[in-house]
């Protein structure tokens, strides 16, 4: 999610967002190739000007070693926070990328849609956790996928995330 050179303001960064190839899907990934950084947060909320520095430094390594997603629909930018403390930000890739912190993720992961602000995030939570229930399965973890940027939202109208709940 790079800007490009010589933008103007109306142009956008991000692809457009589809929510119904998201919404309510299973995925099963084994391996899946991604890279991983962490971020210190204060309950729950990343420091804001560390995860564009963090995003950008994982994008050039993926870069550098032509690891990159080319579609840019397909690529995933995912947090999860596993303390109040610490966030951890995953970039899917097409492959293991030099002096990255390689991470792959294995496992079954039911997917839902959602369109509302961060704060928004424990009553989504708990909207899935409902989901799942009806499904009798229960979340191990959670990771969540935020459709745009800050500046493609505003263009686009919508802060669409996608939760992604790996299901025990």
């Amino acid at each position: 999610m790079t800007k490009h050179k010589n933008s103007s303001q109306d142009d956008i960064c991000c692809p457009e967002f589809h929510p119904e190839k998201w919404n309510e899907k299973t995925i099963k990934w084994k391996n899946k190739p991604f890279i991983k950084e962490s971020i210190p947060a204060f309950f729950h909320i990343p420091f804001p000007p560390m995860i564009g520095r963090k995003i950008k430094k994982m994008m050039a390594l993926a870069e550098k070693a032509n690891k990159e997603e080319n579609d840019k629909e397909k690529v995933l930018i995912m947090f999860t926070d596993p303390t109040p403390f610490k966030s951890e930000i995953y970039i899917s890739v097409t492959g293991e990328v030099e002096g990255a912190n390689n991470a792959p993720l294995t496992g079954t992961f039911i997917t839902k849609v959602f369109d509302g602000g961060y704060n928004q995030i424990p009553k989504f939570v708990k909207i899935m956790n409902k989901y799942l229930e009806e499904k009798s399965k229960k979340a191990k973890n959670y990771y969540v996928h935020y459709a745009y940027c800050p500046r493609c939202l505003k263009k686009f109208g919508h802060n669409y995330m996608i939760l992604f709940a790996k299901i025990i």
